[in-house]
Order: C-alpha cells, then sequence, then structure tokens
C-alpha cells in the first residue's frame, strides 16, 4: 500500500524528474529543475532603466506590477494646499522574472547596476531570490527552462 501510495505522488513530478534511482525498496528523486524566481523591488523612476538592462542581456519575460510598501526610508511628509501629510506607504515597482541558474547572477547584477545611482542610497531597493518547482508554457505544454 505504501509503495503504490508513493509511486501516485511521483506521478506529478514525471514532467520535471529527468531521473530516478531506485536502490533496494527505496527511490530516490534528484531533482534537476534549474529554475530561479527574480523578484525585486524598485523605485517606479529605474524602471525602464531596468528594462533595457534585461534586454541587453537576452531577459525577455519579465513582469511588473506597481506596489507601495516601506522598509527603512518609512515614509516622507509633503505638503498640499497648505497641509501636511504623511506618506508611509511610497510607491515601488514589483518585478517578476523566470530564469534559469545559469543567468541568475547576471541578471542580478544587471538590476543592481541600473538601480543603484550615484553610489546608492536607501529606497534603491530589493531583490529577493526563490527557487522554481514547476514552469508551464500554457499555449504548448512545455515544462521546466524551455517553457521560458
Amino acid at each position: 500500500v505504501f509503495f503504490r501510495q508513493f509511486k501516485v505522488e511521483l506521478n506529478w513530478y514525471r514532467g520535471l524528474l529527468p531521473f530516478f534511482e531506485v536502490v533496494g525498496l527505496f527511490v530516490f528523486v534528484i531533482w534537476s529543475i534549474n529554475m530561479k524566481m527574480v523578484t525585486a523591488i524598485i523605485q517606479p523612476k529605474r524602471l525602464d532603466s531596468v528594462r533595457q538592462a534585461l534586454s541587453e542581456i537576452n531577459v525577455t519575460g519579465v513582469t511588473a506590477t506597481e506596489v507601495k510598501g516601506f522598509g527603512r526610508q518609512k515614509g516622507h511628509t509633503e505638503l498640499y494646499r497648505g497641509a501636511e501629510f504623511v506618506v508611509e506607504f511610497l510607491p515601488k515597482v514589483k518585478i517578476e522574472i523566470a530564469i534559469t541558474k545559469e543567468q541568475l547572477d547576471e541578471v542580478i547584477e544587471c538590476i543592481t547596476s541600473a538601480c543603484k545611482i550615484n553610489g546608492g542610497k536607501i529606497g534603491d531597493g530589493k531583490i529577493f531570490v526563490s527557487s522554481l518547482e514547476q514552469v508551464v508554457r500554457i499555449r504548448t505544454g512545455e515544462t521546466g527552462p524551455d517553457a521560458v
């Protein structure tokens, strides 16, 4: 019963895992999808320079979303018709890029150099990197790096 249940669970991974190794009664799954999700939170005025820099290194699939947030900047005050307003959540842009593991260092350097102007300041942004379990192109059904 245990082995039958384990086989059913492995069927979900069939398209992603090119290699299974059977030793005795145990199956060792060797994970080999080399995909990363890079998420960068940047200033809105830097979006065009980041997009141009990414296109120069042949990164084409980018998703950009307007977001609001704060970090060490902690907002600022603005004057509007003689009254002071505290703006706690600052406008930012969230960029998401699905890439291969080999492109990771180049993409991070590209985003960093496009956003860090005048030696870098608080509020320039952050870059987060996470692993992708699966990528599927809806139109063709391709999976893994071929889908990006």
